[in-house]
């Protein structure tokens, strides 16, 4: 398939999606769980796909994406609050210091350059470590950087321990498909390109990838910020999803949460990432709910062993099977194709082709 109709094949899914989107908002309540999961399953493949940026395709061991998100998120909430409202946010801390709101646009991209900014100081030291010890310098600073928000004396800024509110949210769930989906072709390209390969030259040996001429440091940095970036668009996403935002959300279990995401997609492979994030959005926040449900009958049976958390029972043992028995998750290293799709709906059952004396004859 040539290039002008892999663009045009593109343009034309994305233009179908909007539009089923659209249609879906039109009919359907707006409390619809429906609507949950997509909004929430954008965000996720976002900071999903930046983590598989870092670890599968360049092969960092970072924890520290809940960190950025908490940059980007902050970041946002910061910078849109309107003037006339920040003296009831900052009701301890006098109105604040910021008295100024920026286009929500303008807010994102400001959260997710800080989070980089935050990433390149960090990754200075932080990048010379390697596998496990990566991981947990990272994940300390996610830490670190919580415990810091909080502090009373930021209160002028980051509020304190207190709620950030009334920033700008988005009802539509074509607002985050939009933003998640630009950000995560940029993704893309990165990957297709010099860049990306010399990425993936690292993670499969770094020593022939020196000898290469690749600059290690360079590239390993390159790709910690870059990564980060995104966390902090998808944290000012977050931010807007939940209309308020506070330091104390953003936990390590959060970080393991887009780890496992990246793991049941499928390490290397950004449409794994996608697919698996709208998966597990869609059981923990809809499809096993009622695995939580002490109370549940079916007839007059009562289904003994359910309780409140059970769910996280069963999703444990999902993990544990899926690390034993398929530990390329759903996709592996493939990606989905529009050439693939195309050519699998091309193809006529019952018919094949059979050569005889080196002629093709169906």
């Amino acid at each position: 398939m040539s290039t002008k109709k892999k663009t045009a094949w593109n343009v034309g899914l994305i233009a179908a999606l909007l539009i089923l989107l659209f249609l879906l908002e039109q009919v359907m309540p707006s409390s619809s769980m429906l609507f949950t999961v997509l909004k929430k399953g954008a965000i996720y493949a976002l900071v999903a796909v930046s983590m598989n940026l870092l670890n599968g395709f360049t092969g960092l061991f970072s924890l520290g994406q809940a960190g950025f998100m908490l940059l980007g998120a902050y970041t946002y909430a910061i910078l849109t609050i309107p003037v006339e409202s920040r003296h009831s946010v900052y009701q301890y801390f006098d109105g604040g210091i910021i008295q100024f709101t920026l286009p929500v646009p303008v807010a994102l991209i400001a959260g997710g350059i800080v989070a980089a900014v935050f990433a390149y100081l960090i990754g200075l030291p932080v990048l010379r470590l390697k596998s496990d010890y990566l991981a947990i310098a990272t994940l300390g600073f996610a830490e670190i950087i919580r415990a810091v928000f909080q502090w009373d004396k930021l209160g002028p800024i980051t509020n304190g321990s207190n709620l950030l509110r009334n920033f700008p949210s988005f009802r539509s769930v074509i607002f985050p498909f939009v933003v998640a989906g630009i950000c995560i072709a940029l993704i893309v390209m990165l990957i297709n390109s010099t860049y990306g390969r010399a990425f993936k030259a690292i993670r499969d040996d770094e020593i022939a990838a020196e000898a290469m001429g690749i600059n290690l440091a360079h590239h390993k940095r390159l790709a910690f910020v870059i990564s980060s970036f995104f966390a902090g668009v998808s944290g000012g996403l977050l931010a807007m999803y939940q209309t308020t935002i506070q330091a104390s959300m953003f936990k390590s279990a959060m970080t393991y949460e887009i780890l496992l995401i990246v793991v049941i997609g499928g390490i290397g492979s950004v449409t794994g990432s996608c697919i698996s994030s709208f998966l597990f959005i869609a059981c923990s926040e809809w499809w096993l709910r009622f695995l939580d449900n002490e109370n549940l009958y079916i007839g007059s049976f009562h289904v003994p062993f359910l309780r409140p958390g059970f769910r996280k029972v069963v999703f444990a043992v999902v993990i544990m099977l899926m690390v034993l028995f398929y530990r390329q998750g759903i996709m592996g290293t493939r990606e989905f194709s529009v050439e693939g799709i195309v050519n699998f709906f091309r193809k006529k059952p019952g018919r094949k082709k059979v050569k005889k004396g080196g002629v093709s004859h169906e």
